[in-house]
């Protein structure tokens, strides 16, 4: 899908990246200048919009006509953040805990131009069935999910065999939510 202005995917994510070709659009990737770091006190449905903005914003200075699309995706367990894990064991300890129980996922994506910015966010209810320790550090293993919120990728080995059932947008779990990215890009 062509736009009248080009369009900057602010992610490295090959799963974003991926989500934007198979919808048909056409856009240039740059890595967002930030880190993903946001206040201790903050509600933790709030981070995912918070870093979303930040990564967006980086580019504010540097924009002309583009517009740029930046995301953030967070698994929110028991009030709790699971970000990346840092090592195996870190990601043995996230899926173990997500092991029998449901999860929310909360993508946020910020289009931003030199003239406006449009922040919102999408949230899925992710069950999982109870999964063996062998399974667990099998995917972890053959798998690597370190650049994964929640240590799982919903289109891999391990959600296809543990993923129970789904409330919400699949594409918000894979990290864009694109039904909602096509219906604000064509407001925007």
């Amino acid at each position: 899908m062509e736009f009248k202005r080009p369009l900057i995917l602010a992610s490295t994510s090959p799963r974003r990246q991926f989500l934007m070709k198979e919808a048909g659009f056409q856009f240039r990737i740059e890595k967002p200048d930030s880190d993903e770091s946001f206040p201790d006190t903050m509600p933790v449905e709030k981070v995912p919009s918070f870093l979303a903005s930040k990564k967006a914003t980086t580019f504010k200075d540097k924009l002309k006509d583009e517009i740029v699309i930046a995301s953030d995706t967070v698994v929110i367990i028991n009030n709790k953040i699971l970000n990346k894990p840092a090592d195996r064991k870190e990601a043995i300890a996230m899926l173990t805990e997500l092991s029998g129980n449901t999860h929310t996922v909360i993508t946020a994506v910020c289009l931003l131009s030199k003239e406006k910015m449009d922040l919102f966010d999408d949230r899925t209810e992710v069950t999982f069935s109870k999964l063996s320790l062998e399974e667990i550090e099998y995917y972890v293993d053959n798998f690597k999910p370190f650049d994964k919120a929640g240590a799982y990728g919903a289109q891999d080995w391990l959600g296809m065999i543990g993923i129970e059932k789904i409330d919400g947008s699949y594409f918000t779990v894979m990290g864009l939510p694109m039904h909602k990215v096509y219906q604000h890009l064509m407001r925007f």
